[in-house]
């Protein structure tokens, strides 16, 4: 299928009408920026609709640099008049502005995040206006046709193959990404920054990487425009094409690289259909393509919310595309694990304040290697908030956290997941469109290399496969082998926190801090969990579990401590526990959460 549209794009000079080769030119020129917003929008959830501004940064350096308009230093003279020179310096401004606005945006959430790409976008489209001696809001002419080889392209076709060549480039080196530990770091994002950064993530980083793609393939669009042009006003790079590039990456089908392309395509020739059509059956006074268009927008997202390419992925012999796990691949290095009863986790008298609420209060326990302890207690007890600092998602008000004798307070839980230390979640936390494989190679991530560049120009092969292997292994030790392919979203809930358990052994941990791991279990599957989690006892695994099936835990556990109110109220064996009025009083009494 894809080498058929290859040989059609390299065929198409030869086939088609002059205006339709217009068309693909432009459909190449959108699809560019597209596939930048398929990174940003589609995969890493965040919504921009600023990335007409940056096509605008790279079509306005372009312009005043080849054709001279602005005057530049003597040493730097010989950047003038080339269009190469003026891409490479366009592409330098580009990365300055965008981590700037990066630095200032991508801290929002929600809907603020949105809003803060359409204020400084607006402010970028106002800008290029600003400028009599580029143009004004008239425009400016007479920009220098690129050159290859000492031949200038002046005509569609011959721009033509250099558009479609940075598109191709763009959407291999954007596949690529996606098929690595990068680009499940990308897909992480939509899990949470709390899933991400426990599994070793930093989310601000990847957020800034493909803010910063986004924009330079944004930017290489504006330096093709406007040569393609030889024009140039600031009016294809206001919010209303901003808006137009965004549509073009929900309506392509937001989370494949081909649906960037055919998110343009579409978006593009049905525009020109209805501008052509309806008003000699509608008349010409009103906007009616723009009405029908948004008609047939809205009809589309309800039938298919993942885009036309949602729509050509279900035909009848389309390929599915699923990571395979590598033949042969050497293993990752393994932590030494700590000594049998070595005391791994150590809380000391760790209190936890929200306003006049006291959550935990002066809460004390250790974890050894080999052990596995049980947190317990009713509702409201404090439990989850405890899991909380002592995973670093949150920080206590007063008292310690020492990890294998080293405080970790404040640490964060990517840095605390770097020391050996992994979770599950309450609540399932996976990406239900990737499969198991994947979904467990996220927990791999710190054990991995190989930066964005490595991974764009596909240098990370060797690396992928040991992190793919390791994944493999994770979900056969957990006894998922024959879902390994499998979508991560249709596995029952079950198995899905079987599967949790397999992500966070795939950091190489020494303790495991798993929250209610049996929930939604039938009692076959609770057997076989209680046999993986004593196996990891007996591999020298420390676990800390909260756990509310009582039957479970004092079947399963060496030590139970038991809170209620935010305090530690016994501690001991779980026969022990058991006997223990304060407890029998405050959750075995029949109280179940």
């Amino acid at each position: 299928m894809k080498w058929v549209a290859l040989l059609l794009l390299l065929l198409a000079p030869l086939i088609v009408s002059p205006f339709y080769l217009t068309m693909l030119n432009y459909i190449g020129l959108y699809g560019l920026v597209t596939l930048g917003l398929l990174l940003l929008t589609g995969i890493g959830g965040l919504t921009s609709f600023g990335q007409a501004a940056f096509v605008g940064v790279g079509a306005y350096t372009t312009a005043a640099l080849s054709s001279g308009v602005i005057e530049l230093p003597t040493a730097l003279a010989w950047t003038q008049h080339s269009p190469w020179i003026a891409l490479l310096a366009g592409m330098l401004l580009t990365m300055a502005i965008a981590l700037l606005l990066g630095a200032l945006t991508l801290r929002l959430s929600g809907h603020y995040l949105p809003l803060g790409t359409i204020a400084w976008g607006i402010s970028l489209y106002y800008i290029f206006g600003s400028f009599d001696r580029l143009g004004g809001q008239t425009g400016m002419a007479g920009i220098p046709p690129i050159s290859l080889f000492g031949h200038p392209l002046v005509r569609a076709d011959e721009m033509y193959y250099l558009i479609w060549a940075f598109v191709l480039a763009a959407l291999v080196s954007t596949q690529n990404l996606l098929d690595s530990r990068q680009g499940r770091a990308i897909r992480a994002l939509k899990g949470g920054v709390v899933m991400a950064e426990a599994m070793g993530v930093n989310t601000m980083r990847v957020r800034m990487a493909i803010f910063v793609i986004a924009a330079l393939q944004a930017c290489a669009s504006g330096w093709l425009y406007v040569h393609l042009q030889r024009f140039i006003n600031p009016s294809p790079f206001g919010l209303q094409y901003g808006i137009d590039y965004l549509f073009m990456a929900v309506i392509g089908g937001a989370g494949q690289v081909w649906g960037a392309i055919l998110g343009a395509g579409v978006i593009t020739l049905l525009k020109q259909w209805l501008q052509d059509i309806l008003p000699g059956l509608l008349g010409r006074t009103g906007n009616f393509e723009m009405i029908v268009f948004g008609a047939l927008l809205i009809l589309l997202l309800q039938r298919s919310r993942s885009g036309l390419w949602g729509l050509v992925s279900r035909l009848p012999g389309m390929p599915v595309r699923r990571r395979r796990v590598p033949a042969t691949a050497e293993p990752l290095p393994r932590r030494t694990m700590p000594l049998r009863g070595e005391v791994i986790l150590e809380a000391k008298g760790v209190t936890r304040r929200f306003g006049g609420l006291v959550a935990n209060n002066a809460m004390d326990l250790t974890v050894h290697s080999g052990e596995i302890l049980a947190l317990i207690g009713p509702n409201g007890a404090g439990k989850s908030t405890m899991f909380n600092q002592l995973s670093g998602v949150d920080i206590p008000t007063s008292g310690a956290v020492l990890f294998r004798g080293r405080p970790i307070v404040g640490w964060g839980s990517r840095a605390i997941a770097r020391l050996g230390l992994s979770r599950s979640f309450q609540h399932v936390r996976l990406l239900p469109e990737m499969s198991v494989l994947e979904n467990v190679a996220i927990g791999a991530h710190l054990r991995g290399r190989s930066g964005v560049l490595a991974v764009a120009l596909r240098l990370d092969r060797a690396e992928e496969a040991r992190l793919l292997a390791e994944a493999a292994y994770q979900v056969e030790r957990v006894g998922l082998k024959e879902h390994l392919l499998d979508a991560a979203g249709t596995l029952a809930l079950g198995k899905q926190r079987i599967l949790e358990i397999a992500r966070a052994l795939a950091s190489d941990p020494c303790l495991l801090l798993l929250d209610e791991p049996a929930a939604g279990l039938r009692h076959q599957e609770k057997r076989e969990l209680c046999g993986l989690l004593r196996k990891l006892r007996e591999e020298g695994i420390a676990i800390l579990l909260v756990e509310h099936d009582m039957d479970f835990v004092m079947g399963l556990v060496d030590r139970v401590v038991v809170m209620n109110f935010g305090e530690k109220i016994a501690e001991g064996l779980p026969d022990q526990v058991q006997r223990n009025p304060a407890v029998l009083e405050a959750y075995l009494g029949g109280v179940n959460e």
